[in-house]
């Protein structure tokens, strides 16, 4: 499969703008910024060779490594600071978000293949979901993992392009691997996109991309299925793509200008200025405290007091 530059740009046409601020950490309450980084916190430059990344996820504990998507590139890299940068998959059917199961073995949202694949501890790669009742994905974009096993997973149709459509909306499903149960929790979005659940996971945040640039707060229920979806919070800057939440609750979003913090009440903290606007992020590092930001053709790192409310740490 070649993915041409040009077929890209229509997919990133609809995402953030890049930035022109500098590579910085900014303040937006004095009080909360304390509390997120460190005084000598720097963002660090760790690559900028690719093409347009997305969907970082940290594999393994102390010892472990990040892997992030190149889109375009149809490649999964793997970084760890001893090893620098490798190529972790090839092809990656244009891979796009990356996250871990229970069993800490990486969940994929397949762009190109329109599935949902899932690698073995043994390295094996198969096909967890590629259909709707008989209708194909438009090409999933972002996974979360619940404490429950339950995958839920984004569905917008940037990775469509000249291929049919199957099924009607830009969906979010829920699928439970225990029951091979798969339902659609969410069917009002314009272009749904990141997604994380709140510490004690009675939230669901879900980002939209599309015209709105929002993102939502929806009520968990212990059946599975969602209520309400009030506006969380709007960014100012770009749109919202990949999303994590810390340990106390704080929302962590990619932005137009590299990545943004609001409090669990909405309100925005910081920021992470970057030269080139943030398209997705996460917690990993030895300690559990790096922020990792994919942002176009970079990734960057930075360290801060916090850590994945979800953290998987699986040797």
């Amino acid at each position: 499969m070649k993915i041409t530059y040009r077929a890209f740009l229509a997919i990133a046409a609809f995402l953030p703008a890049l930035s022109t601020q500098a590579q910085e950490l900014k303040s937006e309450d004095d009080q909360a910024f304390t509390d997120l980084f460190p005084s000598n916190a720097k963002v660090e430059t760790l690559g900028s060779d690719f093409q347009f990344t997305e969907g970082p996820s940290w594999v393994g504990g102390e010892d472990g490594y990040l892997i992030f998507s190149d889109i375009p590139a149809n490649k999964i890299y793997k970084w760890s600071e001893n090893s620098g940068f490798s190529v972790f998959r090839v092809p990656s059917q244009q891979s796009n978000g990356n996250n871990l199961d229970l069993q800490g073995r990486i969940i994929t949202a397949e762009h190109w293949g329109r599935k949902v694949s899932l690698q073995k501890r043994d390295g094996l790669i198969i096909t967890l979901l590629d259909n709707y009742h008989g209708k194909k994905f438009n090409s999933p974009n972002d996974v979360v993992v619940k404490s429950d096993g339950t995958i839920w997973f984004t569905d917008p149709d940037y990775g469509l392009r000249d291929r049919p459509r199957e099924l009607e909306k830009n969906n979010v499903f829920r699928y439970d691997p225990l029951t091979s149960d798969i339902s659609v929790v969410v069917d009002d979005f314009v272009k749904p996109n990141g997604l994380c659940f709140s510490p004690d996971e009675s939230k669901l945040y879900i980002a939209d991309s599309g015209t709105p640039k929002h993102v939502r707060v929806f009520d968990v229920h212990t059946d599975g299925t969602l209520s309400g979806g009030d506006v969380f919070a709007a960014l100012d800057q770009g749109g919202p793509d990949g999303m994590r939440c810390d340990m106390e609750g704080n929302l962590w979003t990619s932005s137009g200008d590299g990545a943004q913090v609001f409090s669990p009440r909405g309100k925005l903290l910081a920021r992470v200025l970057l030269p080139k606007g943030g398209a997705n992020l996460c917690f990993g590092g030895p300690k559990g405290n790096t922020l990792y930001i994919t942002a176009r053709n970079a990734v960057y790192a930075v360290e801060t007091k916090t850590r994945d409310a979800h953290e998987r740490r699986i040797d």
